[in-house]
Protein backbone atom coordinates (compact mmCIF):
# COMPACT_ATOMS: atom_id res chain seq x y z
CA UNK A 1 0.00 0.00 0.00
CA UNK A 2 1.54 3.34 -0.40
CA UNK A 3 2.86 5.13 1.85
CA UNK A 4 0.27 8.35 2.02
CA UNK A 5 -2.29 5.77 3.51
CA UNK A 6 0.03 3.83 5.95
CA UNK A 7 -1.31 6.09 9.17
CA UNK A 8 -5.07 6.23 8.41
CA UNK A 9 -4.60 2.30 7.71
CA UNK A 10 -2.61 2.23 11.65
CA UNK A 11 -5.72 4.44 13.07
CA UNK A 12 -8.33 1.55 11.33
CA UNK A 13 -6.45 -1.17 12.99
CA UNK A 14 -5.64 0.35 16.04
CA UNK A 15 -9.40 1.00 16.56
CA UNK A 16 -10.17 -2.57 15.62
CA UNK A 17 -7.76 -3.66 18.72
CA UNK A 18 -9.51 -1.48 20.93
CA UNK A 19 -13.25 -2.70 20.16
CA UNK A 20 -12.69 -6.27 18.85
CA UNK A 21 -9.02 -7.43 20.84
CA UNK A 22 -8.11 -8.59 17.25
CA UNK A 23 -4.42 -6.75 17.11
CA UNK A 24 -1.46 -6.62 19.77
CA UNK A 25 0.08 -3.00 18.39
CA UNK A 26 -1.07 -0.42 16.20
CA UNK A 27 2.44 -0.11 14.34
CA UNK A 28 1.41 -3.24 12.19
CA UNK A 29 0.88 -2.29 8.60
CA UNK A 30 4.09 -0.06 8.27
CA UNK A 31 5.95 -1.39 11.54
CA UNK A 32 9.30 -3.40 11.48
CA UNK A 33 10.56 -5.74 8.93
CA UNK A 34 8.49 -9.00 8.24
CA UNK A 35 9.14 -11.86 10.63
CA UNK A 36 11.22 -9.69 13.00
CA UNK A 37 9.49 -11.30 16.27
CA UNK A 38 8.72 -7.86 17.76
CA UNK A 39 4.97 -9.41 17.82
CA UNK A 40 3.59 -6.18 15.46
CA UNK A 41 0.84 -7.29 13.64
CA UNK A 42 -0.18 -10.68 15.49
CA UNK A 43 -3.04 -11.28 17.93
CA UNK A 44 -3.16 -12.81 21.23
CA UNK A 45 -2.29 -15.95 21.92
CA UNK A 46 -0.62 -16.08 18.49
CA UNK A 47 3.47 -16.63 19.29
CA UNK A 48 5.66 -14.03 16.80
CA UNK A 49 6.91 -15.76 13.46
CA UNK A 50 10.59 -16.47 13.94
CA UNK A 51 13.20 -14.31 12.38
CA UNK A 52 13.60 -16.74 9.62
CA UNK A 53 10.15 -16.64 8.45
CA UNK A 54 10.00 -14.30 6.34
CA UNK A 55 9.02 -14.48 2.46
CA UNK A 56 10.49 -12.51 -0.15
CA UNK A 57 8.92 -9.38 0.36
CA UNK A 58 7.56 -7.21 -2.45
CA UNK A 59 8.93 -3.41 -2.98
CA UNK A 60 5.26 -2.05 -4.01
CA UNK A 61 2.61 -4.91 -3.59
CA UNK A 62 -0.53 -4.41 -6.14
CA UNK A 63 -4.05 -4.51 -5.26
CA UNK A 64 -6.65 -5.50 -6.97
CA UNK A 65 -10.00 -7.20 -6.89
CA UNK A 66 -12.01 -9.90 -9.13
CA UNK A 67 -15.14 -8.36 -10.60
CA UNK A 68 -15.85 -10.70 -13.27
CA UNK A 69 -14.12 -13.04 -15.64
CA UNK A 70 -14.96 -11.34 -19.27
CA UNK A 71 -15.23 -7.96 -20.00
CA UNK A 72 -17.65 -6.85 -17.58
CA UNK A 73 -14.82 -7.60 -14.80
CA UNK A 74 -12.49 -4.97 -17.39
CA UNK A 75 -15.25 -2.45 -16.86
CA UNK A 76 -15.92 -2.83 -13.41
CA UNK A 77 -12.36 -1.73 -12.49
CA UNK A 78 -13.17 1.75 -12.38
CA UNK A 79 -16.14 2.31 -10.75
CA UNK A 80 -14.17 0.08 -8.18
CA UNK A 81 -11.67 2.72 -8.56
CA UNK A 82 -14.14 5.88 -8.24
CA UNK A 83 -15.74 4.19 -4.55
CA UNK A 84 -12.09 3.92 -3.45
CA UNK A 85 -11.73 7.81 -3.95
CA UNK A 86 -8.95 6.95 -7.16
CA UNK A 87 -6.88 4.38 -5.53
CA UNK A 88 -5.43 2.46 -8.73
CA UNK A 89 -6.28 -1.21 -8.75
CA UNK A 90 -3.55 -2.71 -10.47
CA UNK A 91 -3.52 -5.76 -10.34
CA UNK A 92 -6.53 -7.43 -12.65
CA UNK A 93 -7.89 -11.07 -12.07
CA UNK A 94 -9.71 -13.02 -14.13
CA UNK A 95 -10.16 -17.36 -15.01
CA UNK A 96 -10.35 -19.24 -18.22
CA UNK A 97 -13.41 -21.55 -18.45
CA UNK A 98 -12.63 -24.99 -17.50
CA UNK A 99 -15.37 -26.60 -19.26
CA UNK A 100 -14.32 -27.55 -22.94
CA UNK A 101 -9.98 -27.74 -23.69
CA UNK A 102 -10.49 -25.02 -26.32
CA UNK A 103 -11.70 -22.65 -23.27
CA UNK A 104 -8.21 -23.14 -21.27
CA UNK A 105 -6.62 -22.62 -24.67
CA UNK A 106 -7.50 -19.18 -24.19
CA UNK A 107 -9.78 -17.45 -26.63
CA UNK A 108 -8.51 -14.82 -28.28
CA UNK A 109 -11.98 -12.43 -27.50
CA UNK A 110 -11.98 -13.78 -24.04
CA UNK A 111 -8.30 -12.15 -23.47
CA UNK A 112 -8.45 -9.33 -25.61
CA UNK A 113 -10.46 -7.10 -23.06
CA UNK A 114 -7.65 -8.25 -20.58
CA UNK A 115 -4.81 -7.26 -22.78
CA UNK A 116 -6.08 -3.96 -23.41
CA UNK A 117 -6.68 -2.86 -19.89
CA UNK A 118 -2.82 -4.23 -19.04
CA UNK A 119 -1.23 -2.46 -22.26
CA UNK A 120 -2.73 0.61 -21.09
CA UNK A 121 -0.62 1.13 -17.94
CA UNK A 122 3.15 -0.78 -17.86
CA UNK A 123 2.86 -0.80 -14.23
CA UNK A 124 -0.35 -2.79 -14.16
CA UNK A 125 -0.27 -7.16 -13.32
CA UNK A 126 -2.42 -9.50 -14.97
CA UNK A 127 -2.91 -12.38 -12.73
CA UNK A 128 -4.71 -15.53 -14.92
CA UNK A 129 -6.17 -18.42 -13.12
CA UNK A 130 -5.71 -21.65 -15.51
CA UNK A 131 -7.43 -25.15 -14.98
CA UNK A 132 -5.52 -28.25 -15.34
CA UNK A 133 -8.76 -29.89 -16.48
CA UNK A 134 -11.73 -29.98 -19.05
CA UNK A 135 -15.14 -30.17 -17.36
CA UNK A 136 -13.05 -28.70 -14.39
CA UNK A 137 -15.97 -28.74 -12.22
CA UNK A 138 -17.95 -31.70 -12.95
CA UNK A 139 -17.19 -33.14 -9.78
CA UNK A 140 -15.53 -36.12 -11.84
CA UNK A 141 -14.95 -39.43 -9.20
CA UNK A 142 -11.02 -39.74 -8.25
CA UNK A 143 -10.09 -42.85 -10.48
CA UNK A 144 -10.95 -40.27 -13.27
CA UNK A 145 -9.02 -37.73 -11.72
CA UNK A 146 -6.54 -39.91 -10.69
CA UNK A 147 -6.61 -41.01 -15.23
CA UNK A 148 -6.67 -37.53 -16.13
CA UNK A 149 -3.18 -36.60 -14.03
CA UNK A 150 -1.17 -39.28 -15.44
CA UNK A 151 -1.98 -38.62 -18.71
CA UNK A 152 -1.28 -35.19 -18.68
CA UNK A 153 2.11 -35.87 -16.70
CA UNK A 154 2.67 -38.28 -19.98
CA UNK A 155 2.11 -35.32 -21.99
CA UNK A 156 -1.45 -36.05 -23.44
CA UNK A 157 -2.49 -32.11 -23.02
CA UNK A 158 0.71 -30.34 -23.96
CA UNK A 159 -1.08 -28.90 -26.88
CA UNK A 160 -3.41 -26.92 -24.91
CA UNK A 161 -0.78 -25.59 -22.87
CA UNK A 162 1.41 -24.63 -25.89
CA UNK A 163 -1.55 -22.36 -28.00
CA UNK A 164 -2.24 -20.72 -24.61
CA UNK A 165 1.27 -19.33 -24.27
CA UNK A 166 1.32 -18.46 -27.90
CA UNK A 167 -1.62 -16.63 -27.46
CA UNK A 168 -0.82 -15.07 -24.09
CA UNK A 169 2.28 -13.61 -26.13
CA UNK A 170 0.88 -12.56 -29.28
CA UNK A 171 -1.67 -10.61 -26.98
CA UNK A 172 1.48 -9.05 -25.14
CA UNK A 173 0.44 -10.76 -22.26
CA UNK A 174 3.89 -12.60 -22.02
CA UNK A 175 4.50 -11.28 -18.30
CA UNK A 176 0.80 -12.86 -16.64
CA UNK A 177 0.56 -14.87 -13.71
CA UNK A 178 -0.41 -17.69 -13.98
CA UNK A 179 -2.31 -19.18 -11.69
CA UNK A 180 -2.03 -23.17 -12.55
CA UNK A 181 -4.34 -25.55 -10.72
CA UNK A 182 -5.63 -23.46 -7.64
CA UNK A 183 -6.94 -25.13 -4.59
CA UNK A 184 -5.50 -28.39 -5.86
CA UNK A 185 -5.79 -29.69 -2.05
CA UNK A 186 -9.54 -29.02 -1.91
CA UNK A 187 -12.12 -31.88 -3.38
CA UNK A 188 -14.03 -28.75 -5.67
CA UNK A 189 -11.94 -29.00 -8.93
CA UNK A 190 -10.64 -31.64 -11.53
CA UNK A 191 -7.66 -30.46 -10.92
CA UNK A 192 -7.55 -31.36 -7.42
CA UNK A 193 -4.20 -33.18 -5.98
CA UNK A 194 -5.52 -35.70 -3.49
CA UNK A 195 -6.08 -38.75 -6.13
CA UNK A 196 -2.62 -38.41 -7.32
CA UNK A 197 -0.20 -36.34 -5.76
CA UNK A 198 2.73 -37.36 -7.74
CA UNK A 199 1.14 -37.55 -11.12
CA UNK A 200 -0.47 -34.21 -10.10
CA UNK A 201 3.12 -32.93 -9.45
CA UNK A 202 4.73 -34.27 -12.70
CA UNK A 203 1.78 -32.88 -14.75
CA UNK A 204 2.36 -29.64 -13.13
CA UNK A 205 6.08 -29.71 -14.50
CA UNK A 206 5.03 -30.96 -17.66
CA UNK A 207 2.99 -27.96 -18.10
CA UNK A 208 5.12 -25.18 -16.99
CA UNK A 209 7.85 -26.74 -19.18
CA UNK A 210 5.41 -26.65 -22.12
CA UNK A 211 4.65 -22.80 -21.69
CA UNK A 212 8.10 -21.75 -20.85
CA UNK A 213 9.57 -22.89 -23.85
CA UNK A 214 7.33 -20.59 -26.27
CA UNK A 215 9.86 -17.83 -27.53
CA UNK A 216 8.63 -14.55 -25.95
CA UNK A 217 7.03 -15.61 -22.50
CA UNK A 218 8.02 -13.98 -19.02
CA UNK A 219 5.33 -16.25 -17.30
CA UNK A 220 5.04 -16.20 -13.35
CA UNK A 221 3.47 -19.30 -12.16
CA UNK A 222 1.79 -19.12 -8.93
CA UNK A 223 1.10 -22.31 -6.52
CA UNK A 224 -2.01 -21.31 -4.44
CA UNK A 225 -3.75 -23.65 -2.31
CA UNK A 226 -6.97 -22.95 -0.26
CA UNK A 227 -5.80 -22.12 3.28
CA UNK A 228 -6.09 -25.27 6.08
CA UNK A 229 -5.59 -28.70 5.31
CA UNK A 230 -8.61 -29.34 3.19
CA UNK A 231 -8.70 -32.58 1.58
CA UNK A 232 -4.80 -33.39 1.49
CA UNK A 233 -2.06 -31.15 3.30
CA UNK A 234 -0.69 -28.98 0.27
CA UNK A 235 2.79 -29.02 0.76
CA UNK A 236 2.24 -32.90 -0.34
CA UNK A 237 1.62 -31.17 -3.70
CA UNK A 238 4.26 -28.72 -4.34
CA UNK A 239 6.52 -29.12 -7.57
CA UNK A 240 9.60 -27.94 -6.83
CA UNK A 241 11.45 -24.28 -6.93
CA UNK A 242 11.96 -24.36 -10.08
CA UNK A 243 8.35 -24.63 -11.42
CA UNK A 244 6.75 -22.70 -8.82
CA UNK A 245 7.96 -18.41 -8.60
CA UNK A 246 5.03 -17.54 -6.19
CA UNK A 247 3.65 -18.89 -3.17
CA UNK A 248 -0.20 -17.94 -3.10
CA UNK A 249 -2.73 -18.96 -0.59
CA UNK A 250 -7.08 -18.78 -0.99
CA UNK A 251 -8.19 -17.61 2.46
CA UNK A 252 -11.58 -17.29 2.89
CA UNK A 253 -13.35 -16.47 6.59
CA UNK A 254 -14.22 -20.29 7.21
CA UNK A 255 -15.18 -22.08 8.61
CA UNK A 256 -17.70 -20.83 10.80
CA UNK A 257 -16.94 -19.49 14.30
CA UNK A 258 -13.19 -19.67 13.66
CA UNK A 259 -11.29 -16.40 14.44
CA UNK A 260 -8.86 -14.77 12.60
CA UNK A 261 -5.97 -15.79 15.19
CA UNK A 262 -6.64 -19.52 14.61
CA UNK A 263 -6.74 -18.99 10.77
CA UNK A 264 -3.32 -17.76 11.27
CA UNK A 265 -2.02 -21.03 13.37
CA UNK A 266 -4.22 -23.44 12.56
CA UNK A 267 -2.77 -26.50 10.49
CA UNK A 268 -1.32 -25.41 6.82
CA UNK A 269 -2.86 -22.25 7.14
CA UNK A 270 -1.82 -18.22 6.93
CA UNK A 271 1.53 -18.86 9.15
CA UNK A 272 2.86 -21.99 8.22
CA UNK A 273 2.32 -20.73 4.21
CA UNK A 274 4.55 -17.23 5.27
CA UNK A 275 6.93 -20.04 6.77
CA UNK A 276 7.16 -22.33 4.18
CA UNK A 277 7.96 -19.53 1.53
CA UNK A 278 10.47 -18.39 3.33
CA UNK A 279 12.09 -21.28 3.45
CA UNK A 280 12.26 -21.67 -0.67
CA UNK A 281 12.87 -17.74 -0.86
CA UNK A 282 9.51 -17.28 -2.76
CA UNK A 283 6.90 -14.02 -2.87
CA UNK A 284 3.65 -14.64 -1.34
CA UNK A 285 0.54 -13.79 -3.14
CA UNK A 286 -3.23 -13.73 -2.52
CA UNK A 287 -5.36 -14.47 -5.45
CA UNK A 288 -8.20 -14.69 -3.46
CA UNK A 289 -9.78 -13.48 -0.20
CA UNK A 290 -12.91 -12.15 1.77
CA UNK A 291 -15.68 -12.92 3.75
CA UNK A 292 -17.85 -16.12 3.34
CA UNK A 293 -19.17 -18.35 6.55
CA UNK A 294 -18.88 -15.56 9.38
CA UNK A 295 -21.03 -12.73 7.91
CA UNK A 296 -19.68 -9.36 7.63
CA UNK A 297 -16.79 -9.66 9.89
CA UNK A 298 -14.96 -6.31 10.00
CA UNK A 299 -12.39 -7.55 12.15
CA UNK A 300 -11.46 -10.23 9.84
CA UNK A 301 -10.74 -7.59 7.11
CA UNK A 302 -8.84 -5.83 9.24
CA UNK A 303 -6.80 -8.99 10.30
CA UNK A 304 -6.26 -9.57 6.44
CA UNK A 305 -5.43 -6.30 5.67
CA UNK A 306 -2.54 -5.87 8.71
CA UNK A 307 -1.64 -9.49 7.75
CA UNK A 308 -0.80 -8.40 3.85
CA UNK A 309 0.38 -5.40 5.31
CA UNK A 310 3.08 -6.91 7.10
CA UNK A 311 4.13 -9.50 4.76
CA UNK A 312 3.97 -7.52 1.72
CA UNK A 313 2.62 -9.99 -1.06
CA UNK A 314 3.19 -9.63 -5.13
CA UNK A 315 -0.19 -8.81 -4.85
CA UNK A 316 -3.60 -9.59 -3.27
CA UNK A 317 -7.05 -9.43 -5.14
CA UNK A 318 -9.99 -9.73 -3.11
CA UNK A 319 -13.21 -11.81 -4.24
CA UNK A 320 -15.71 -8.91 -4.39
CA UNK A 321 -19.16 -10.43 -4.97
CA UNK A 322 -21.28 -11.79 -2.37
CA UNK A 323 -20.87 -13.41 -0.02
CA UNK A 324 -17.38 -12.57 -0.33
CA UNK A 325 -17.44 -8.54 -1.32
CA UNK A 326 -16.88 -5.50 -0.12
CA UNK A 327 -18.23 -3.59 -3.10
CA UNK A 328 -20.44 -5.08 -4.83
CA UNK A 329 -22.26 -6.92 -1.86
CA UNK A 330 -24.31 -5.05 0.35
CA UNK A 331 -24.19 -7.43 2.84
CA UNK A 332 -21.78 -6.54 4.45
CA UNK A 333 -21.66 -2.93 5.11
CA UNK A 334 -19.07 -2.66 8.56
CA UNK A 335 -16.23 -4.92 6.11
CA UNK A 336 -17.17 -2.67 3.59
CA UNK A 337 -16.71 0.73 5.26
CA UNK A 338 -13.48 -0.82 7.33
CA UNK A 339 -12.05 -2.24 3.39
CA UNK A 340 -12.81 1.14 1.79
CA UNK A 341 -11.09 3.18 5.03
CA UNK A 342 -8.10 1.78 4.64
CA UNK A 343 -7.71 1.93 1.10
CA UNK A 344 -9.48 5.28 0.41
CA UNK A 345 -6.99 7.22 -1.88
CA UNK A 346 -6.59 10.50 0.15
CA UNK A 347 -6.40 13.61 -1.99
CA UNK A 348 -3.89 16.17 -3.27
CA UNK A 349 -3.29 18.98 -0.31
CA UNK A 350 -3.74 22.07 -2.40
CA UNK A 351 -0.54 23.91 -3.74
CA UNK A 352 0.10 27.16 -2.34
CA UNK A 353 0.03 30.47 -4.14
CA UNK A 354 3.24 31.30 -5.93
CA UNK A 355 4.76 34.08 -4.43
CA UNK A 356 7.46 35.95 -6.45
CA UNK A 357 9.20 37.54 -3.44
CA UNK A 358 10.23 34.30 -2.03
CA UNK A 359 13.83 32.90 -3.17
CA UNK A 360 14.14 30.12 -5.28
CA UNK A 361 15.61 27.17 -3.30
CA UNK A 362 19.23 26.71 -3.13
CA UNK A 363 19.59 30.72 -4.43
CA UNK A 364 20.52 33.49 -2.81
CA UNK A 365 17.74 36.38 -2.19
CA UNK A 366 18.45 39.77 -4.19
CA UNK A 367 18.13 42.52 -2.16
CA UNK A 368 15.08 45.04 -3.78
CA UNK A 369 16.33 47.45 -6.18
CA UNK A 370 17.38 50.92 -5.51
CA UNK A 371 15.78 53.70 -7.50
CA UNK A 372 18.50 56.04 -9.25
CA UNK A 373 19.53 58.75 -7.78
CA UNK A 374 18.58 62.14 -8.94
CA UNK A 375 20.94 64.12 -10.94
CA UNK A 376 21.06 66.87 -9.04
CA UNK A 377 22.72 64.66 -5.76
CA UNK A 378 24.95 63.08 -8.12
CA UNK A 379 28.69 63.56 -7.43
CA UNK A 380 30.82 65.23 -10.64
CA UNK A 381 34.45 65.10 -10.28
CA UNK A 382 35.98 68.23 -11.16
CA UNK A 383 40.01 68.50 -10.22
CA UNK A 384 39.56 65.53 -7.73
CA UNK A 385 36.86 67.31 -6.16
CA UNK A 386 33.08 66.46 -5.57
CA UNK A 387 30.80 68.65 -7.02
CA UNK A 388 27.08 68.62 -6.89
CA UNK A 389 24.71 70.44 -8.66
CA UNK A 390 21.97 70.97 -6.50
CA UNK A 391 22.18 74.29 -5.60
CA UNK A 392 20.87 74.82 -9.57
CA UNK A 393 17.70 73.24 -8.95
CA UNK A 394 17.19 75.03 -4.90
CA UNK A 395 17.99 78.36 -7.91
CA UNK A 396 15.50 77.04 -10.16
CA UNK A 397 12.83 77.14 -7.49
Amino acid sequence: MRTHRRERIRVILCGGAVTAGLLASCTVLPGGAPGSGSGRGEHPGTPPPSASAAPVASADPLVGAFLGSGDEGVRRIRGMERWLGGTRLRAGHTYLPGRLWSDIEGDPGFLEPWARWRRADRDRLLVLNVPMAARNEARLPDRRVRALLRQGAAGHFDGHYRTLAERLVRQRLADTVLVLGWEMNGTTYTHRCGPDPAAWKAYWRRIVTTMRSVPGQRFRFDFAPSRGRDAIPWPRCYPGDDVVDVLGMDAYDQPAGMPFEEQVREPYGLRAHIEFAARHRKPVSYPEWGLFRNGDNAEYVRGMLAWMGRYKPLYQTISDYCPHGVWRCHRNPTSSATYRMALFAEPRPPKPPRQSEQPRPGRPSRPPATPPRPWWERCWNVGGHCVRLDWLRLWAG
